[in-house]
């Protein structure tokens, strides 16, 4: 883990290449080998791979083009590590009249900001900084990580009053959690709170979505997110709903590929009142968790701010 806090650039990308020649070749081939790896090395070290799993995502670039910027911006690593989910097929009844989708997060952030009048700034170090939650999570010290993430936001806001956004729920909690140990008082916003807040009301919605399942996640709630999430998915949507059995869905950073019986278990309620309902569309605010639900409920779950991408001008 002190290897991979130094060379985190590499790390991510190494994963998510990993996981493209995965989806590129017969599934035989890697659902075999993990499962021969998790023998040899054990199954809280080896993730599983199944079919469901995306291929790998793009290498985060910064944006240092923004004069006077309206936030600094932390895309959550996992959009290296993780495709966005697919949208709608063109053509299929979900995508009649509606604009080429956005592809990820990261670029419906980029696109609503500039739509809004708004512009962000990505440090130029961006590609290998993360919340360090990878690291605190199992136990590991965060400290090369802490210091990085600081050093290059610090030099970033260059002694501006900026809010710092990030992409993921449970990243945006793990970057406050940084910030904190680091001694710094920084505004830690997560973008769908900012951008319900600054960037929705300039808006205009162009594409109503007949009805949304919505998913929370367990840092959204605890830090008081779910409100704005509701704000955009009610803006976008014409029927809003929470499914019952609503929980957490126990796919935890990578939890889910190293035992994916714990998601199994922790969302099936949720998923049968998914499956038995009838929804044009899915969303939650936190990559992982749209893996998980995805996994559970054989629907595309995709970021809020990706749906509001495709439904405003």
């Amino acid at each position: 883990w002190g290897l991979a806090a130094a060379h985190w650039d590499g790390a991510t990308r190494a994963v998510g290449a990993a996981l493209s020649v995965a989806g590129a070749v017969p599934a035989v081939v890697p659902a075999t080998a993990t499962v021969v790896l998790r023998r040899v090395v054990g199954s809280d070290t080896m993730p599983a791979w199944t079919p469901d799993l995306p291929r790998g995502g793009r290498r985060r670039r910064p944006v240092t083009t923004a004069a006077a910027p309206d936030a600094i911006y932390l895309p959550a690593c996992t959009s290296t590590m993780f495709a966005p989910a697919h949208a709608p097929a063109p053509g299929s009844a979900s995508s009649v009249g509606a604009p080429a989708p956005v592809a990820g997060v990261s670029e419906a952030v980029r696109v609503l900001a500039a739509r809004a009048g708004r512009s962000v700034l990505v440090p130029d170090a961006i590609a290998a900084l993360c919340c360090a939650t990878p690291w605190t999570s199992k136990g590991h010290s965060p400290a090369r990580m802490d210091a990085r993430v600081a050093a290059a936001v610090e030099a970033a806001r260059a002694g501006r009053d900026l809010p710092i956004i990030s992409d993921g729920a449970s990243c945006t909690e793990g970057f406050r959690r940084l910030f904190e140990r680091e001694g710094l008082a920084l505004r830690t916003v997560d973008a769908v709170a900012w951008v319900a807040d600054a960037v929705l009301p300039r808006l205009t919605v162009t594409r109503r979505i007949g009805s949304l399942a919505l998913h929370p996640t367990c840092s959204s709630t605890r830090m008081g997110l779910d409100a704005a999430f509701m704000a955009i998915a009610n803006a976008i949507a014409v029927r809003v709903v929470v499914p019952d059995g609503w929980g957490c869905c126990g796919f935890a950073g990578d939890r889910g590929m190293l035992h994916p019986e714990l998601t199994a278990s922790a969302t099936s309620a949720e998923a049968r009142s998914v499956r038995e309902g009838t929804f044009d569309a899915w969303a939650s605010v936190n990559r992982p968790c749209e893996l998980a639900l995805s996994r559970a409920t054989d629907r595309p779950y995709r970021h809020i701010l990706e749906l509001l991408a495709d439904a405003t001008a």
